[in-house]
């Protein structure tokens, strides 16, 4: 009798803990509900001067690299390709809606060990994007496959020629 109280018991703790994660989930979209529209990625872009493939790892408000973005689908971690065209940074995501940050709205790009709740051991583990939409700044995060490329990616963002 004492196993299946005991069983039963870390059950309802697991259950708890559950509901617990949802509910956080759930009150931070109500939070984060009156963000400004993410920017629709155009019809048509331009050939890409730089392009890598690994994994977008999130966005987050600048600033704070565990206030992750849940509104939509733009907090889930995807398989991804970085795409840096004429008109700004593209990522397409595997299983999850496109995110398309306008070249006018980045303001500044750097290599960094931490964002949206995934932390890398090397310093420069992911290449960040910090931009801005209708006044509101965010930070953006890839975790490239090949991370020889951040820092022709950074100069490229940071140079303003993007």
């Amino acid at each position: 009798m004492t196993r299946i109280l005991l069983s039963l018991a870390v059950f309802v703790f697991f259950a708890l803990c559950v509901y617990g994660m949802w509910h956080g989930w759930k009150r931070r979209q109500r939070k984060q509900a009156d963000l400004p529209a993410f920017p629709s990625t155009p019809v048509a872009l331009g050939a890409p001067r730089l392009a890598t493939t690994g994994v977008y790892i999130g966005t987050t408000n600048a600033g704070n690299w565990q206030d992750r973005i849940q509104v939509g689908d733009i907090g889930f971690r995807a398989e991804a390709t970085l795409s840096l065209v004429p008109e700004g940074v593209a990522i397409e995501r595997v299983g999850a809606s496109p995110i398309f940050i306008p070249a006018e709205s980045i303001r500044d790009a750097r290599t960094d060990r931490g964002l949206a709740g995934k932390v890398m051991f090397s310093e420069e583990g992911l290449l960040v994007v910090q931009w801005e939409n209708e006044g509101h700044l965010f930070d953006t995060g890839f975790r490239g496959d090949d991370k020889d490329v951040y820092g022709e990616w950074v100069a490229a963002l940071v140079g303003g020629k993007a």
